[in-house]
Protein backbone atom coordinates (compact mmCIF):
# COMPACT_ATOMS: atom_id res chain seq x y z
CA UNK A 1 0.00 0.00 0.00
CA UNK A 2 1.10 3.56 -1.12
CA UNK A 3 0.27 6.44 0.92
CA UNK A 4 0.90 10.40 0.73
CA UNK A 5 0.64 12.63 3.48
CA UNK A 6 -1.75 15.85 1.85
CA UNK A 7 -0.86 19.18 3.62
CA UNK A 8 -3.17 22.59 3.63
CA UNK A 9 -1.17 25.64 4.19
CA UNK A 10 1.71 23.47 5.36
CA UNK A 11 -0.52 21.52 7.65
CA UNK A 12 -1.35 17.88 7.41
CA UNK A 13 -4.71 17.32 6.31
CA UNK A 14 -4.49 13.95 6.18
CA UNK A 15 -3.23 10.72 4.22
CA UNK A 16 -4.30 9.68 0.75
CA UNK A 17 -3.79 5.99 0.07
CA UNK A 18 -3.70 3.92 -3.08
CA UNK A 19 -5.18 0.21 -1.54
CA UNK A 20 -3.38 -1.62 -4.27
CA UNK A 21 -2.77 -1.46 -7.69
CA UNK A 22 -6.34 -1.14 -9.02
CA UNK A 23 -7.87 -1.49 -6.20
CA UNK A 24 -9.11 2.19 -4.98
CA UNK A 25 -8.28 5.15 -2.97
CA UNK A 26 -8.60 6.24 0.57
CA UNK A 27 -8.40 9.62 2.14
CA UNK A 28 -9.15 10.21 5.91
CA UNK A 29 -8.91 13.73 7.33
CA UNK A 30 -6.46 13.31 10.18
CA UNK A 31 -8.21 13.93 13.80
CA UNK A 32 -6.31 16.63 14.52
CA UNK A 33 -7.17 18.78 11.20
CA UNK A 34 -10.24 17.73 12.35
CA UNK A 35 -10.43 19.17 15.60
CA UNK A 36 -8.64 22.76 14.46
CA UNK A 37 -11.72 22.82 12.13
CA UNK A 38 -9.31 23.89 9.09
CA UNK A 39 -10.76 24.31 5.32
CA UNK A 40 -11.37 21.10 3.25
CA UNK A 41 -8.79 20.28 0.75
CA UNK A 42 -11.72 20.59 -1.99
CA UNK A 43 -15.38 21.27 -2.14
CA UNK A 44 -15.86 17.35 -3.47
CA UNK A 45 -13.70 16.57 0.03
CA UNK A 46 -15.64 18.31 2.94
CA UNK A 47 -14.62 17.62 6.38
CA UNK A 48 -15.65 14.42 8.16
CA UNK A 49 -14.08 11.78 10.11
CA UNK A 50 -15.53 9.00 7.60
CA UNK A 51 -13.14 8.23 5.21
CA UNK A 52 -12.95 8.76 1.46
CA UNK A 53 -13.16 5.69 -0.76
CA UNK A 54 -12.66 5.73 -4.40
CA UNK A 55 -12.12 3.14 -7.20
CA UNK A 56 -10.37 5.49 -9.52
CA UNK A 57 -7.99 8.53 -7.72
CA UNK A 58 -10.10 11.28 -6.80
CA UNK A 59 -10.95 13.87 -9.31
CA UNK A 60 -8.86 16.59 -7.06
CA UNK A 61 -5.71 14.52 -6.56
CA UNK A 62 -5.64 13.61 -10.19
CA UNK A 63 -5.93 17.23 -11.37
CA UNK A 64 -2.88 18.18 -9.56
CA UNK A 65 -0.78 16.20 -12.38
CA UNK A 66 1.00 17.72 -14.94
CA UNK A 67 -0.39 17.40 -18.48
CA UNK A 68 0.62 16.15 -21.76
CA UNK A 69 4.44 16.91 -22.32
CA UNK A 70 5.35 17.79 -19.32
CA UNK A 71 3.38 14.14 -17.87
CA UNK A 72 5.43 12.49 -20.80
CA UNK A 73 8.75 13.76 -19.54
CA UNK A 74 8.33 13.38 -15.72
CA UNK A 75 7.20 9.83 -16.44
CA UNK A 76 10.04 9.10 -18.62
CA UNK A 77 12.66 11.01 -15.73
CA UNK A 78 11.05 8.70 -12.89
CA UNK A 79 10.09 5.77 -14.94
CA UNK A 80 6.39 5.62 -14.02
CA UNK A 81 3.33 4.44 -16.57
CA UNK A 82 1.52 6.99 -17.71
CA UNK A 83 -1.39 5.28 -16.11
CA UNK A 84 0.00 5.10 -12.81
CA UNK A 85 -1.32 8.64 -10.92
CA UNK A 86 -0.26 7.27 -7.90
CA UNK A 87 3.04 6.55 -8.85
CA UNK A 88 3.39 10.05 -10.36
CA UNK A 89 1.58 12.19 -7.43
CA UNK A 90 4.44 10.40 -5.49
CA UNK A 91 7.27 10.97 -7.82
CA UNK A 92 5.83 15.22 -7.71
CA UNK A 93 5.85 14.68 -3.70
CA UNK A 94 7.23 17.92 -1.83
CA UNK A 95 7.25 20.10 -5.24
CA UNK A 96 4.91 23.08 -5.69
CA UNK A 97 1.46 22.26 -6.86
CA UNK A 98 -0.81 25.63 -7.37
CA UNK A 99 -3.02 26.50 -4.64
CA UNK A 100 -2.55 25.83 -0.79
CA UNK A 101 -2.43 21.70 -1.20
CA UNK A 102 0.65 19.77 -1.11
CA UNK A 103 1.36 16.27 -0.88
CA UNK A 104 4.48 14.66 0.88
CA UNK A 105 5.63 11.62 1.24
CA UNK A 106 5.28 10.11 4.47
Amino acid sequence: MRQLGVYNNDVLAGVLKEEAPGRGYVFAYSPDYLLSKGTPVSVTLPLQSAPYESESLFPFFANLLPEGANRTVICRKFRIDKEDLFGLLSAMSGKDFIGSVNVRAI
